[in-house]
């Protein structure tokens, strides 16, 4: 009886310990710790009630909740996170979250059809850092909404249908660090709505639509740190634009239609600024850019400049990084990299480039990557890659190589460096005939020779062929002060050449009229 009792009562608080388990943790949701819980469900259409009062972080996610009601989470008052991501949301009341005056986090994405937000839903969330708002279909935002969000530093709205923004919508948002509205359809931005936003530090807009930029949008950004606009529609920049962004330290502007770009959009040595991307431009003249003192990376790719002034590069001794590929480059002057002590990596690959000047890379010691690839090269001046004292990495195929008597240092820092040259095989002679489509690597140095012009050819009158079976004989009248040197090469069907070298050796007791033959079998 005694064993029957406690086998009974055992099984009492085994029921009890389930039931309270049960209580503490939604059903068909998950509790990883006692603090958070995430329910994932299709089926479920509405809020959970029995939140234990530990939890903290919930999280609702592809639900087929459509609706929430003021008061909704009157029984979770403690909240600090707070995620309704990808679920069905149609309408939130103004007051669904009145109660959650501890909420830290806040994310509402992912909602197809969720269209707007009324004016006093954040009204109690003083205590809010970060807000995310990505992926709905926002069409606009109501002046004043984000006023009660004082702490507030992590605000995004990507990816909704954001057309305009309010005059000062920003106003009181003064502890914000980072703003995203990229991914929507601004074709204008009311830069006023920005304002008040002291600390920032990243702003991105881009791949919306914006297309000008006023002079005095940036004057409350003073903290600012990063400013991403690429993928929009900017073709001009104002001078002094950018002047109150005096902690800046990242600027991109890729993708946008800018035509020139000069230093003066800062209106102010911009010591601060690392890193400045105007890839995809429509640029076609960039002047100084001697402000940049501490530039580490530019990014000038894509772009349809076809010269460059040869001070461009003054006091940007800081450059690590330089990205000229895929303009209209011809040439380059000499000095142009003079000051460049830093640099590690030059891509001047999908340009125009004919010629280089020999002291182009005099400066550059540490050179670790350099892209001539696709160019127009047929040679390269005897020294120019000679100053890299460190391994370099570098490109030279999809050129119009010449491989002839000017191809010799070329030809040899090759072989020398062949470690070191990124698709070697490619690397190809495209004249002489006899010599097109071979690697530069695979042919010999006696190979390289020269086509003697009309003008350079010696007087040949005094010289005769005669050929009798299978002989070649070239008689030749020469004045020993007019020593001379011929050459005769066979090449082979399988294009293998040998040569055959006689050189008049004239000497001073020598007869001024001597003749000098040589007979050559085939």
């Amino acid at each position: 009886m005694g064993k029957e009792f406690g086998l009974a009562l055992f099984l009492l608080l085994l029921c009890q310990r389930g039931n309270t388990q049960l209580q503490s943790c939604p059903y068909r949701c998950q509790c990883f710790t006692p603090v958070q819980v995430l329910c994932a469900e299709t089926w479920i259409s509405s809020l959970p009630r029995n939140l234990s009062r530990q939890v903290t972080d919930f999280i609702l996610m592809t639900s087929s909740v459509s609706y929430l009601i003021p008061n909704a989470f009157e029984n979770s008052p403690q909240l600090t996170k707070l995620i309704l991501m990808n679920n069905v949301l149609r309408s939130i009341h103004s007051e669904a979250f009145s109660q959650l005056t501890q909420l830290q986090e806040l994310e509402i994405s992912g909602n197809h059809l969720l269209e707007h937000l009324f004016l006093g839903t954040f009204s109690n969330q003083g205590n809010l850092i970060k807000l995310f708002l990505n992926y709905n279909q926002f069409k606009m935002m109501l002046p004043g909404i984000f006023d009660p969000l004082k702490q507030l530093e992590t605000l995004q709205m990507k990816g909704n249908n954001l057309s305009d923004l309010p005059e000062f919508l920003f106003l009181k948002l003064n502890n914000l660090r980072v703003l995203d509205l990229s991914l929507n359809k601004l074709t204008e931005v009311k830069w006023e709505s920005l304002a008040g936003l002291g600390k920032l530090e990243t702003l991105k807009t881009n791949y919306n639509l914006i297309s000008n930029l006023t002079s005095n949008i940036f004057n409350n950004f003073s903290q600012l740190v990063e400013l991403h606009m690429e993928g929009n529609k900017i073709s001009e920049l104002a001078d002094g634009i950018f002047f109150a962004l005096t902690k800046l330290e990242v600027l991109n502007l890729r993708g946008n239609l800018l035509t020139s770009f000069s230093d003066n959009v800062f209106g102010f040595k911009a010591s601060n600024l690392k890193e400045l991307n105007l890839k995809g431009n429509r640029l076609a003249q960039v002047s100084s850019l001697s402000s940049f003192t501490s530039l580490t990376d530019l990014i000038l790719s894509s772009n349809q400049l076809s010269n460059l002034p040869e001070d461009i590069f003054n006091n940007t001794t800081m450059l690590e990084n330089l990205d000229l590929s895929e303009n209209h480059l011809s040439s380059l002057p000499g000095t142009i990299f003079q000051e460049l002590f830093s640099i590690k990596t030059i891509h001047l690959n999908k340009n125009n480039l004919s010629r280089l000047e020999a002291n182009l890379f005099e400066s550059q010691l540490f050179m670790q990557q350099l892209y001539l690839s696709d160019n127009r090269l047929e040679t390269v001046p005897p020294g120019l890659l000679d100053p890299f004292v460190m391994q370099c990495t570098v490109r030279l195929h999809g050129n119009p190589w010449k491989c002839d008597c000017h191809m010799f240092y070329l030809h040899d820092w090759v072989l020398k460096n062949a470690l070191d040259i990124e698709m070697l095989d490619r690397v190809l002679c495209d004249s002489p005939n006899f010599l097109q489509r071979q690697t530069v690597a695979s042919i010999n140095e006696d190979q390289l020779v020269c086509q003697v012009s009309k003008e350079g050819v010696p007087d040949l009158r005094g010289c005769s062929l005669q050929a009798s079976n299978d002989s070649v004989t070239i008689k030749c009248r020469v004045n020993k002060s007019s020593p001379m040197t011929v050459k005769v090469q066979f090449e082979e069907d399988d294009g293998r050449l040998t040569e055959h070298v006689l050189t008049n050796k004239s000497g001073p007791l020598k007869c001024d009229n001597e003749t000098v033959t040589e007979s050559l079998l085939e």
